[in-house]
């Protein structure tokens, strides 16, 4: 059974029993667990394990990740001879730590303008970028990787026209997030997604009022002008170093960023873990294959 089990929390009580045993007598049970070091988890600081078996992680560190088994022996009564026959099970849990995957939003805008050549252009996206950064500056967000292109584009109906197409990440951390991290208990993914999801709203919400402004409040014309209906914004994910994403081996946490397995590492903010060429990194969540 795969079993995943956020960074720093504790895991849900593993069970030392399969389903049809749950609905028998059991006599005399006995139950002990091996954690993935092949030690007995008896008397661990980390565990809490239960009279009838049950086993929880407590503070889920990446190191804990691997194969939990648990031997479970029990007797069996002849009804009519009293005879005692030894019974043993064994069920094996593969736990893994995860995390949350980083959230950015990559957001597309386009302006109508007079022209491609208007030396305004570039001028009106750093002013546009300053505005958004302004923005979400309580956030601790930012704006990144921002970019435009110019073309001129044929209509049936108004001829030629030239719109700037605009492109932007969305980001967390900017400057002053130290602080803000400082007050959050042991990991800040949590907090970071939601600021930037807020931070992605607010710039959605300032498209939406720009187009009202451009519309019915100005009373000249500006050369540069919102298209209508063109904001959109996407989602992208990556995952820490020594984490990545995997549909096949882990389809119960797909968009989970899933500890890197022995043979496999992440170095980087990449969303998938890569296989060493030879299979040197023995542990879970590797950043490198040495």
């Amino acid at each position: 059974v795969n079993v995943y089990v956020k960074l720093f929390t504790n895991s849900p009580f593993l069970v030392c029993m399969d389903l049809a045993l749950s609905q028998e007598r059991i006599i005399d049970p006995n139950y002990m667990w091996i954690g993935p070091d092949g030690r007995d988890l008896q008397g661990q600081r980390y565990v809490n394990l239960t009279e009838t078996g049950k086993l929880m992680l407590m503070g889920f560190t990446v190191s804990m990740s691997g194969a939990y088994t648990c031997t479970l022996s029990h007797k069996v009564i002849e009804t009519t001879t009293q005879e005692e026959t030894e019974m043993v099970e064994a069920y094996k849990f593969m736990v893994y730590a995860y995390r949350e995957a980083d959230h950015a939003y990559q957001v597309s805008v386009r302006f109508s303008t007079m022209s491609c050549r208007l030396k305004t252009n570039s001028l009106f996206i750093e002013i546009l970028e300053k505005i958004l950064n302004s923005t979400i500056s309580h956030l601790t967000c930012h704006i990144s990787e921002s970019s435009y292109k110019c073309h001129s584009i044929r209509t049936p109906k108004n001829g030629l026209q030239y719109e700037l197409f605009v492109n932007f990440l969305v980001i967390p951390l900017a400057p002053g997030w130290e602080e803000v991290w400082q007050k959050v208990p042991y990991d800040c993914e949590d907090e970071t997604n939601r600021r930037v999801r807020q931070a992605a709203e607010r710039i959605g919400k300032f498209f939406h009022q720009l187009r009202y402004v451009l519309k019915h409040e100005l009373h000249t014309v500006p050369t540069i002008q919102y298209v209508d209906n063109s904001f959109s914004m996407t989602p992208i994910d990556s995952c820490r170093p020594g984490f990545g994403k995997n549909h096949h081996t882990h389809q119960n946490c797909a968009s989970c960023c899933v500890v890197c397995g022995p043979g496999t590492y992440s170095p980087n903010n990449e969303v998938a873990c890569r296989t060493c060429a030879r299979p040197r990194a023995r542990m879970y969540g590797a950043k490198s294959c040495y």
